[in-house]
């Protein structure tokens, strides 16, 4: 870590109470090898809730296009998460990892990017697979209660488990009608007319949360797909923060 991020961690560490969890978990992953499904995020980076980026030995990336809604990504060597810091870039589903081995990585992040996927329960079996023996999954996702989600229900354990053994492809387009329907233009900044036409084509530009999820159903998917839920954490401004271990 750059000395100058190392004095701006510490003070964050000692004047924001309520991230020195956080703070602690990242620093669990010090001189480590990882990949994070979507992203760059600043939650990971310098100021961040969990500064990963800083401590970690190389972060590569995997997203699911080369022109994305989210920005654009080309494969090879071309993640530039951190100044200083470049990892490796795929170009894959988060439910499709095959060009990684298993046990590869030493921890996944994953900062609302679950949410945007049909099949998070399969996404989660190839995020488990590629992790060596006891390695780390960081996950975070949107608290309803404070998006454009707010007025949807959680979605239940059973639907997810139905996604996966009905293997839900990204094409799915379920809770299209939900979205639309209980849609928050307060929560969202765009309008109910931009974020339809948005999501009109939700294959190529994945804008939609396919699930509303709560920390309960958070932890099922994961124990179920062989995680040992060991820290969960809620934090402003919408973060449900979950970290689990292989």
């Amino acid at each position: 870590m750059r000395v100058q991020d190392a004095v701006v961690t510490f003070l964050s560490y000692a004047k924001q109470r309520q991230k020195r969890p956080l703070i602690k978990e990242a620093f669990k992953l010090k001189n480590q090898i990882g990949l994070e499904i979507g992203g760059p995020t600043r939650f990971f980076g310098l100021k961040g809730g969990i500064p990963v980026y800083l401590v970690a030995e190389r972060v590569d990336n995997v997203n699911f296009g080369t022109h994305t809604f989210f920005g654009n990504y080309q494969a090879g060597n071309t993640y530039h998460y951190h100044e200083g810091k470049t990892g490796k870039q795929f170009i894959s589903e988060a439910t499709d990892l095959r060009e990684i081995a298993d046990n590869t990585y030493d921890f996944v992040l994953s900062s609302h990017s679950l949410e945007h996927t049909a099949n998070p329960i399969k996404a989660l079996t190839e995020w488990i697979r590629i992790l060596k023996r006891s390695g780390k999954l960081v996950l975070i996702l949107p608290d309803k209660r404070h998006t454009f989600d707010q007025y949807r229900k959680y979605t239940s354990f059973s639907h997810l488990l139905d996604d996966y053994h009905n293997n839900t492809l990204e094409h799915d387009t379920t809770h299209i009608e939900e979205i639309l329907s209980t849609f928050d233009e307060n929560k969202m900044g765009v309008t109910l007319v931009d974020f339809e036409k948005l999501i009109s084509d939700n294959f190529t530009n994945r804008a939609a949360h396919h699930h509303v999820f709560s920390q309960e159903v958070v932890k099922s998917m994961l124990q179920f797909v062989g995680f040992t839920v060991e820290f969960q954490y809620e934090t402003e401004p919408f973060h449900l923060i979950t970290i689990a271990k292989k």
